[in-house]
C-alpha cells in the first residue's frame, strides 16, 4: 500500500484535483417553438415606441381609434390587414395663423417642403379636406382653428402584427414593412423593397415562404416564435418551415442540410405549450463517470478526475493519519501511563481517573460534532486533516496508558529497578530508559493493531462527510461520493476500489498485529 500510494502517485502523470475534460455527441435543446397569439413590434432605426406607448396602441384598437397619444407624442394607427397595424409619428412641418381659412405657413426648423406644398394645402383648405398630398407622393395631415393651421407628416416609426418573421432580414423594417403588406394582399405574389424583388410562396398551414430572384429563402413568414437556445444560433436554410411542417404533420424528426453539407437530424417534442427541437452537438463537458481506459485505468468519478489517481493520493492521506494518530497516542500514553507506574499513589489514582473519563466519552458523537463545527466554521481541507487527527489521538490514548502501567507496576519492584535506584539514576531516566523499552513489543502490537481501527475510522468519518474534504482525497470521501442508488449499481469502478483498498489495509495491518504479538509471546515460543 504504501508503494501503491507513496510511490505510484509520484510517478502518476495526473495530479490529485485533476478535472479531464473532452468533446462528446449530445442531444441538446436547439431551440423552443411557441404558438404566437399576440402582437409583436418592429420598430424602425432611430425611433422609440415604448411599452406605455404599445399599451396605448391597444386600448386605440379597442375603440376603433386612429391616433393616440403616449407621453406627449400623438401617433396614427393604421389597420392594413388582419393582425397588421402601422404605427406612424405624427411630426410638425409648418405652421401658420389667419383668418377666414387663409393661412400664412411657416415651415419648421431645418424642415424643406416640396415646391407644390402650398397650393396643394389652399386647395385642402377650401375644399374642407384633413389631408393632402404633394406631387412628390408625400402625405400631410392638417389640423385647423378659426386662427391657426398645422400640417404634420405622418412617419411610419413601428409595426404591430402577429407574423413571426424567421431569416437573414427579419430584423429590417423596411423589408418587414414591404412583406407584410405583401402577405396581407393575397392576390400579390412578391413586393420590391430597395430595387430588389421578393417572391412569396404561400402554403396551406398560412405559413409563407420569401425568397430572392435566385430563389434562396430570405425569410420564413408564420405564427410560431422561435427562441434559440444558445445565443449567437444560426438556423439552417429551411428550418423554420421544416419545423411548422413536422409540428402540422405530427411527425417527431426532421432532416436538414447543416453548413457543412451534412444532413442534421433534429427531433420535435411537445412539452405543454411548446415544441422543443433537439439535435445531436459536440457538447466540451466534464468527463464525468467514463468507465475504464486505456488513459484512465480505473475511469472517472463524478468530478471528472482519475480514479486510480484519487485512490493512490486518498491512500496517502489515509495512511498518514493512521500513522500519526497512532504515534501521537503513543506518546501520550507512554508518558502518562509510565509516570502513573511507576509513582503511584495519588499521581496513579489521578491519572487513572482521568483515563476513566476519557474512556466514558463517546467516541463518533464527538467526532461529529467536530466534523460539524468545521463544518460551519468552513475549515480549509488541510487544516481539518491535522484537527481529524489530534481528536483522534486524544481520544485514543487511554488504552496504552492502561497497558503502560500495568507493565511498569511489576516492572518497577524487580532487582534491576533496585539497581537503578541504587546508583542514583534519575527518575526520568529510570523510566524512559529502563522501564519503557521493557513495554516496547507490546506498544508495537497495539500499535499495529490499532492502525487498522484509525483508517477505518478515517474512512467512516469522511463516508458521513465529516473527514476529509473536496479537494484532497481519502478512501472514505471516494466512497462518499457514490451517493445513491443508480451510481453506486451502474458505476461500480468509482467505490469498489477504495472499498477494496481499505479491507486489504485493515486486514494486512492486523495480520502484521497478530503475527507480532505471537512473535512477542514467550508462551508462544518452542
Amino acid at each position: 500500500m504504501f508503494l501503491f500510494s507513496f510511490v505510484g502517485g509520484a510517478l502518476m502523470p495526473y495530479g490529485e484535483s485533476q478535472v479531464f475534460k473532452g468533446y462528446e455527441i449530445m442531444v441538446k435543446n436547439y431551440a423552443a417553438v411557441t404558438r404566437n397569439d399576440s402582437l409583436l413590434y418592429t420598430v424602425a432605426p432611430g425611433q422609440k415606441f415604448d411599452t406605455i406607448a404599445q399599451s396605448r396602441m391597444i386600448l386605440a384598437i379597442t375603440k376603433n381609434a386612429d391616433t393616440f397619444e403616449s407621453s406627449g407624442v400623438s401617433y396614427t394607427l393604421t389597420k392594413e390587414g388582419e393582425d397588421l397595424y402601422v404605427v406612424g409619428s405624427l411630426s410638425v412641418v409648418a405652421q401658420g395663423k389667419g383668418i377666414k381659412n387663409k393661412f400664412t405657413l411657416n415651415p419648421a426648423d431645418g424642415v424643406t417642403l416640396p415646391g407644390d406644398f402650398t397650393a396643394r394645402f389652399e386647395a385642402a383648405i377650401a375644399a374642407g379636406e384633413k389631408s393632402f398630398e404633394t406631387a412628390d407622393g408625400q402625405s400631410f395631415l392638417l389640423q385647423t382653428s378659426k386662427v391657426q393651421a398645422t400640417v404634420s407628416q405622418v412617419r411610419e416609426i413601428a409595426i404591430a402584427s402577429k407574423n413571426v418573421f424567421v431569416g437573414r432580414l427579419e430584423n429590417d423594417f423596411s423589408f418587414h414593412l414591404a412583406a407584410e403588406r405583401a402577405l396581407a394582399d393575397l392576390t400579390q405574389a412578391g413586393f420590391t423593397i430597395n430595387g430588389q424583388a421578393y417572391a412569396i410562396t404561400r402554403h396551406e398551414d398560412g405559413s409563407a415562404t420569401l425568397t430572392d430572384t435566385a430563389g434562396d429563402e430570405i425569410a420564413h413568414v408564420s405564427r410560431w416564435i422561435f427562441k434559440e437556445s444558445e445565443v449567437g444560433t444560426v438556423y439552417p436554410e429551411g428550418f423554420a418551415s421544416a419545423v411548422q411542417q413536422a409540428i402540422s404533420e405530427g411527425s417527431a424528426s426532421f432532416t436538414l442540410l447543416a453548413a457543412d453539407g451534412q444532413e442534421q437530424l433534429f427531433t420535435v417534442e411537445r412539452s405543454n405549450l411548446q415544441y422543443m427541437v433537439r439535435t445531436q452537438k459536440p457538447t466540451y463537458k466534464i468527463m464525468v463517470y467514463y468507465p475504464p481506459s486505456q488513459e484512465h485505468w480505473l475511469g472517472t468519478d463524478a468530478n471528472g478526475m482519475d480514479v486510480m489517481t484519487r485512490l493512490m493520493y486518498g491512500g496517502r492521506i489515509s495512511l498518514m493519519i493512521g500513522f500519526v494518530v497512532v504515534l501521537l497516542e503513543t506518546v501520550l500514553g507512554v508518558i502518562l501511563g509510565g509516570v502513573a507506574g511507576y509513582f503511584g499513589k495519588w499521581v496513579d489514582n489521578l491519572i487513572m481517573r482521568l483515563v476513566d473519563i476519557i474512556n466514558c466519552i463517546p467516541g463518533y458523537p464527538i467526532y461529529i460534532i467536530i466534523g460539524a463545527i468545521m463544518d460551519a466554521e468552513k475549515v480549509d481541507p488541510t487544516r481539518r486533516i491535522f484537527y481529524l487527527m489530534i481528536a483522534l489521538g486524544i481520544l485514543g490514548w487511554p488504552s496504552i496508558a492502561r497497558v503502560v502501567r500495568g507493565q511498569i507496576l511489576s516492572l518497577r519492584e524487580q532487582e534491576f529497578m533496585t539497581a537503578t535506584e541504587a546508583t542514583g539514576i534519575s527518575v526520568s531516566r529510570r523510566i524512559f530508559r529502563h522501564l519503557i523499552p521493557n513495554v516496547i513489543p507490546q506498544l508495537i502490537v497495539m500499535g499495529t493493531m490499532s492502525l487498522g481501527n484509525i483508517i477505518l475510522i478515517e474512512a467512516t468519518l469522511s463516508f458521513l462527510g465529516l473527514g476529509v474534504k473536496y479537494p484532497l482525497a481519502s478512501w472514505g470521501s471516494i466512497i462518499n461520493a457514490v451517493s445513491n442508488v443508480f451510481v453506486m449499481t451502474n458505476y461500480l469502478f468509482v467505490w469498489i476500489p477504495a472499498g477494496l483498498l481499505i479491507l486489504l489495509t485493515v486486514l494486512g495491518f492486523n495480520f502484521i498485529g497478530d503475527g507480532l504479538r505471537d512473535a512477542f509471546d514467550p508462551k508462544m515460543k518452542r
